[in-house]
Parts: C-alpha cells; sequence; structure tokens
C-alpha cells in the first residue's frame, strides 16, 4: 500500500511543478491580449512568491490540526481553481488577485508533501519526489507551447493544467483515508526515522522537545543553508543566460540551451541520487552536491574557454541535485519528529524568500558592475551554503557528544 501511495504523492509533486513554469512560457502571447506591461510578470511572481512563503509558515501548524492529506486537497483545490481562474481572467487585475491563492495552496502542498516523506520514506524518495517536480516544470511550458501553436490560446494552456489539477484534486479526496493509515503502517513496519543518514541518527533530547523550534542549535544555520542554495539555484537560472551572452559573447539560442542543460542536471542528478542514496547517506552526499557545485563555480570563475563554461553549468546543476532533497530529508533526524512540520515549513518559506530577493539583489549589482560578476555571485552563495551546512554538522556532533 506505501509503495503504491507514492505514486500519489509523485503525481501530486508533478502538479507542483506545472503552473511554477507556465507563467513564463505563456507570458510573450498574455501581456499584449489583456493589455498589461511587460515586466508585470515579476509582480505576478513576486505575489505568487509571498502567498507560497506565507502559507509555508503556517503549513505545520495547520497540518498538525487537519493532518497532511486534507491541507494537500484543500491546496490543490485553491491551485486548480486559481489556475482555471487564469484561463478567464481579462485584465491583470484579475491575475493579480488570482495570484494569491495560487501562491497560498503551492507553499502548503510542497511543505506538506516534503514533511510526509521525510517522516515516513527513505531518503531515495525524497530525491525522486524532486525529480518529479522537475518533470512537472518541465512539462509545463511543452503543454503551454502546443496549445499556442496549434489553437493560437494560452488560456487552453491554463484550462487543460487546471483539468490535470483538477483530476488530482478528485484522486486525492477518494485517497483521503489513506494518509493516515500510510503513516501508521509506515512508523510501525521501521525504524524510528528513515533517513538513510548514519551519522545524524534522530535525537530527541530535552533541547528539541521543550522550546520553540527556530530555537534548536543549529536550525538557523540549517535555514541559511536553503536561504543560499535556493539562491544559487535561482539566480543562475535567471542570469545565467544572460551572463553568457554579455559576458561570453555566446548566442543566445545557445545560451538558452546550455541553461536547460543546468535545469536538465539538477533532474538527472536527482533521478540518480535517488539510487545512490541507497549506498551512501544524506550528509556525505550533501556535502559531494556542494563541493561538485564549488567546483563548477570555479569553472565558470576561471578564464577558460566556453566548452568548459558549459562544463561548469551543468557540473553546478549535478551538484546542486542532492543537496535540497537531502537537507530536507535530514529534517526530523536533525531537530526531532515532533519538531519536523512546522521547521519544514520555515524551511520552505527561507528557501522561498532565497528565490525571491538573492536574484533580484544581484540584477541590482550586476546594473551597476556588470553581469561579468555573475560567476563571483554564484561560488560566494554556493560557499555560503556550504559554510552554513557545515556548521550545522558541527552543531549536530557536538549534541550527540553531550547526550
Amino acid at each position: 500500500m506505501a509503495a503504491w501511495f507514492l505514486v500519489i504523492i509523485y503525481l501530486a509533486f508533478i502538479s507542483l511543478g506545472i503552473p511554477d513554469s507556465l507563467l513564463g512560457a505563456a507570458w510573450p502571447v498574455m501581456h499584449p491580449e489583456i493589455r498589461a506591461s511587460f515586466e508585470s510578470a515579476g509582480l505576478l511572481s513576486m505575489i505568487v512568491s509571498a502567498g507560497t512563503i506565507l502559507s509555508s509558515l503556517f503549513s505545520g501548524t495547520l497540518i498538525e490540526k487537519f493532518g497532511t492529506g486534507k491541507v494537500t486537497l484543500i491546496s490543490c483545490c485553491l491551485t486548480a481553481g486559481a489556475l482555471l481562474g487564469f484561463s478567464f481572467a481579462p485584465s491583470l487585475l484579475w491575475l493579480t488577485i488570482l495570484a494569491i491563492p495560487l501562491g497560498l495552496g503551492g507553499g502548503a502542498v510542497d511543505a506538506g508533501l516534503n514533511n510526509y516523506v521525510a517522516s515516513h520514506y527513505k531518503a531515495h524518495h525524497m530525491s525522486w519526489l524532486h525529480c518529479f517536480w522537475g518533470i512537472g516544470a518541465t512539462m509545463g511550458p511543452i503543454i503551454m507551447s502546443y496549445f499556442i501553436a496549434n489553437h493560437n490560446s494560452w488560456r487552453e494552456g491554463y484550462s487543460q493544467v487546471a483539468m490535470l489539477q483538477f483530476g488530482l484534486v478528485i484522486i486525492l479526496f477518494v485517497t483521503l483515508p489513506l494518509w493516515k493509515r500510510v503513516a501508521a503502517l509506515q512508523q510501525s513496519a521501521a525504524v524510528p526515522v528513515q533517513t538513510g543518514s548514519s551519522n545524524n541518527e534522530f535525537i530527541q533530547n530535552n533541547e528539541t522537545r521543550k522550546i520553540h523550534p527556530l530555537h534548536i542549535s543549529g536550525v538557523k544555520a540549517s535555514l541559511l543553508a536553503f536561504l543560499f542554495y535556493c539562491g544559487v539555484e535561482s539566480t543562475i537560472g535567471l542570469w545565467g543566460a544572460s551572463y553568457l551572452v554579455g559576458a561570453r559573447n555566446v548566442s543566445a539560442e545557445t545560451a538558452a540551451s546550455w541553461i536547460s542543460l543546468y535545469y536538465g542536471g539538477i533532474t538527472v542528478g536527482r533521478l540518480i541520487t535517488g539510487f545512490v542514496t541507497l549506498k551512501i547517506n544524506n550528509r556525505v552526499l550533501i556535502l559531494l552536491g556542494q563541493l561538485t557545485a564549488l567546483a563548477g563555480g570555479l569553472i565558470l570563475l576561471l578564464p577558460f574557454p566556453d566548452a568548459f563554461t558549459l562544463i561548469g553549468f551543468i557540473l553546478i546543476g549535478l551538484g546542486l541535485a542532492p543537496i535540497y532533497p537531502g537537507l530536507l530529508h535530514e529534517t526530523p533526524a536533525r531537530f526531532g519528529k515532533e519538531n519536523s512540520a512546522k521547521l519544514m515549513g520555515y524551511q520552505m518559506a527561507v528557501a522561498y524568500t532565497g528565490s525571491t530577493l538573492l536574484p533580484p539583489i544581484f540584477g541590482l549589482i550586476a546594473s551597476q558592475t556588470g553581469i561579468g560578476m555573475f560567476p563571483t555571485a554564484a561560488l560566494a552563495f554556493i560557499f555560503f551554503m556550504l559554510f552554513s551546512s557545515e556548521k550545522v554538522n558541527r552543531i549536530l556532533k557536538q549534541r550527540a557528544v553531550a547526550s
């Protein structure tokens, strides 16, 4: 039952990834039709991000009160309704209003499913979960481009994705009783926490029981790791092509294809990581991923030929692949299972904050200093992520010795 139930969770994460890439694919034909300015897409993106951050912060409390199944069901209803509304929206004002439930629904689903998998499944399932998000994010532009090319309608693209989301809502409604049942089966049949980590076993001490989750030693450093992880992932995705064109004199078409290989490295890397976690624990994989990304950043920084620049982007993508799912899956083991629901929401909120704020901050810096600063910024973000993550490991070792 637990294995089949994973199919539903994977489907939910595909549906989470599809809307993330729809707006960018549709916007070139959307904004003239609704008479919105080109830069209005940034406003919509920020509203979605704000809703996602807000729902992530409160997701832990909601899950404790209503359970992961109900929160996921209601959140998918919100996203499906918002996407259907997008297909009928006559103006930017309506899109702005609909962006609120789209963000609120997405954040709660993300935090809820990550916590559920971290608490009840092994590490390789977390890697594959985020691989399926990549599949969804890849499907979004494909679906939208099909309806724009063959039906000359971005609205039909949104309505079709909304129908897929409503299909998931029906599946979630029918399987709602299974969430608690599967969780109980997993807890009765498994070790206390299935993290895939031999060095970060679940430590339930007085500190993790009695104080607010944010005050547990190591939590703040962990949050910084999430901030810089999503910051570097988004910064490379947003500004990588501009760097290739502006500083490396690569054609726009080639630059776009190289950035797609960067995302491909993340998606394929997570698929492979799922198998590797069967032999190597999360802590080692996270460190190896960070060192690989650091090596890729150094290649970008050094004055190598253009071919090496492509290798640098791919290495960063492959290096980033195991970090995010690995950090998420370690949450119950590092900070206590009783704290994981709230901490997962906090981590999601900080992660989305990093992806929302760090890329535009770099954009402001680049506007004053030049896009050539891109490798330096990427390398700095990767280093701060590595430093924060290793600080958590040091704190955990000290806690283990003290206990």
